[in-house]
């Protein structure tokens, strides 16, 4: 299962992935991707993802709490 972590800028995913990076380096810096909805002309409003995978439910609890500091969620795909 791959965890999407979901922000409006693009500022705060790549400082949640940069974080990511330092708190489990077996990861690597997790990929940063802007939403993309088919047949959405107005990428102003694109949220920015952060793409994990691989976490137990110990370190989702801490990236939990990482994304609501910066006002994002997390949605499990």
């Amino acid at each position: 299962m791959r965890e999407l972590l979901v922000f409006a800028g693009r500022e705060d995913a790549e400082e949640v992935a940069e974080t990511l990076g330092e708190w489990f380096p077996a990861l690597g810096v997790p990929r940063v991707v802007r939403e993309t909805l088919a047949g959405e002309d107005d990428a102003e409003d694109a949220q920015w993802i952060v793409v994990v995978a691989g976490l137990d439910e110990a370190a989702l609890l801490k990236v939990d709490e990482l994304v609501e500091r910066y006002e994002g969620w997390r949605e499990t795909e």
